[in-house]
Formats: structure tokens, C-alpha cells, sequence
């Protein structure tokens, strides 16, 4: 039964991603390539435009290209840019890498200081820790993450001139070692990371605490602090450890919501991952790469979910024995 959820899931977004991109107002052949180092633009003749149609098969019925797309799928072939000129899966393999580094490091950044702020705060419920704690993470929650982003931006980068303005390296730089290009790929990676980092970490710091203040509340935790045992004792080995099950979850099932904040993250560092690559092939109408990036978000979130599922019962076994009893 989950197997077929998830089949059903892969194919309407399969069909959403075909209509989608042809939806777009626009054509990719009246602008097919521009230069923008002189800005100057190359518009091809009506003759050239019905040449590159028949081409990429974009003169075929709406339901003949689907059928071709499906084809083409079932084959492991995400089609040939429009634009670049070389094959899809190449262009999201370059890019791709850029984005995993910033939100895989980003989630675990989130989830560490979430987890310790959480804590915190479940222990001095009510009182000016947790009234100060609250108050910052809800006000961080609340601001959209481009507008983090440019702050940030402006004031670090523009400003104060500690963090490069734009880009994931130091063009045409002669590094001496590899620390050195290390250096400067973090450098360049850092803001962008902890503006993805700040995205998430109100949602996970309520989690925990509200997780933690149910679990505080239980009486063999009442017995640990009757006892005397270290503050840190009670809260990381006792509290956090049967705390943590519905933060793992979370983790698993934020990884969709950060891929779709790294999308706006690098438009404003101009950073070059996924989602710089997708704004420029929609500029452009390069429906195949656009098709191609959404496919792959898709599968990267679904697996996302399946690794949620899988971790969620092997840490609560009543959830494998529920689902084993309604046939799941």
C-alpha cells in the first residue's frame, strides 16, 4: 500500500512537471541564447524557430510529448537543454552538489542549536529564559527567509565586508594547498548556510520544547530531580532521549521545506546551486532542466519521507505493529 502511495505520488508529480513548464507564457525559440556580457541577444528567424521545434518535439500534440517524456523517464533520460546545449542530468549533476553541501549542512546546524535552545527552555518554562527564547524564535519564524537573506547580505557582506557578496568560489584564484580552496568554499557558503539554518530552527526549537515539557513532567523525572543528579544529566540523557522521536521526524520531513528555502537562499547570494540554475532556465524557457530539477527535489523529498517512515518504527515499534495490522 505505501509502495503505491508513493508510485501514485512520483506519477502525478511526473504529470505536473510536464504541463507545468509548457504553461509558462513565453516561447524558447523566440530568445534561444544571449550574451550577456555585451547583453546582446540572439533572436532566431521563424524558420530557425520551427527548426528547433521539430527538433526537441515540441511541434507534436501535448499528448504526444508526454508519451515521449515518459519514454524518456522510464529510460533514465532527463532530455537535452534547450539552452546549455548538453544533457540535463550533467547540468543538475554540476549544480546539485552545491545545494546538498548548504542544506544538509544547514539541517544539522538547525537541529543542534534547536535541540540545545528547546531544552533550555523546556527547563525554565515561564520563567525569563524561555519567555527571551520564545520571543526571538517566533520573531525569526515569522520573517520570510529571502528578507533574512538580504539583511544578512547587505549588512555582512556590503557593509561590513567580512563574507564574499556572491558566488560558491573565488573566480579564477590560484590556491596554494587545498586548505586554502576549503577556506574559501566555506566562506563563500557561510551566510547562505546560516540563513537556511535560521529558516528552520524556530520550528524545530518548538518542537523540542514542547516535546521536552511533556516529557519533564513525567515521574520518573520528577524522581531523577528529588534525587539530585546534575541539571545537564536529567535534561540531555534522561529528557532529551525519549524528547527526541518526534524531532527526528522533523528533521527527515524539513529536508523538503529547506530545498525549497535554498531555492531563494542562492537568487539572493547568487550562489550556484539548484535553485540559481531553476530561475535561469525559467528566464529562458529551458523546459526540459526546469522538468529536470523538479523531478529531482521530488525524488529527494519523497526519499526524505521514506526515511522518516523507516527511522520513525525502528525507534517506536508500535508504529510498525499498527501499520503491520492495517496491512501497510
Amino acid at each position: 500500500m505505501k509502495w503505491f502511495e508513493y508510485g501514485l505520488t512520483i506519477w502525478i508529480i511526473i504529470t505536473l512537471n510536464f504541463l507545468l513548464p509548457r504553461l509558462l507564457p513565453g516561447d524558447p525559440f523566440l530568445i534561444i541564447s544571449s550574451d550577456s556580457a555585451q547583453d546582446e541577444e540572439i533572436v532566431l528567424t521563424q524558420e530557425q524557430q520551427d527548426y528547433y521545434k521539430s527538433y526537441y518535439g515540441l511541434d507534436k500534440s501535448m499528448g504526444e510529448q508526454y508519451v515521449a517524456y515518459i519514454g524518456q523517464l522510464a529510460h533514465g533520460d532527463l532530455g537535452y537543454s534547450i539552452y546549455y546545449k548538453e544533457p540535463v542530468s550533467q547540468i543538475i549533476f554540476r549544480r546539485l552538489g552545491w545545494t546538498t553541501f548548504i542544506v544538509v549542512s544547514a539541517l544539522v546546524i538547525s537541529t543542534g542549536i534547536g535541540v540545545i535552545l528547546g531544552s533550555i527552555s523546556a527547563w525554565y518554562r515561564e520563567k525569563w529564559p524561555d519567555k527571551l527564547l520564545f520571543f526571538q524564535m517566533i520573531l525569526l519564524s515569522e520573517i520570510p527567509v529571502f528578507l533574512v537573506g538580504l539583511i544578512i547580505l547587505f549588512v555582512f557582506s556590503a557593509w561590513l565586508r567580512l563574507f564574499p557578496l556572491s558566488g560558491a568560489m573565488t573566480h579564477f584564484e590560484d590556491y596554494n594547498s587545498w586548505w586554502d580552496k576549503l577556506f574559501d568554499i566555506l566562506n563563500h557558503a557561510f551566510l547562505p548556510i546560516v540563513v537556511l539554518s535560521i529558516s528552520q530552527l524556530g520550528g524545530i526549537y518548538l518542537l523540542v520544547r514542547n516535546s521536552m515539557t511533556t516529557v519533564l513532567e513525567k515521574d520518573y523525572l520528577r524522581t531523577a530531580k528529588a534525587k539530585g543528579l546534575n541539571q545537564r544529566r536529567i535534561i540531555f540523557h534522561h529528557a532529551l532521549r525519549n524528547a527526541l522521536l518526534p524531532v527526528v521526524t522533523r528533521i527527515f520531513l524539513s529536508l523538503g521545506a529547506l530545498v525549497g528555502g535554498a531555492i531563494l537562499v542562492e537568487n539572493v547570494f547568487s550562489y550556484p546551486g539548484l535553485g540559481r540554475l531553476m530561475r535561469e532556465c525559467i528566464k529562458v524557457h529551458d523546459y526540459q532542466v526546469v522538468q529536470g530539477i523538479f523531478l529531482v527535489v521530488t525524488i529527494f523529498v519523497l526519499l526524505a519521507n521514506f526515511l522518516a517512515d523507516t527511522v520513525y518504527k525502528k525507534l517506536d515499534p508500535r508504529v510498525k505493529d499498527c501499520a503491520t495490522s492495517q496491512g501497510g
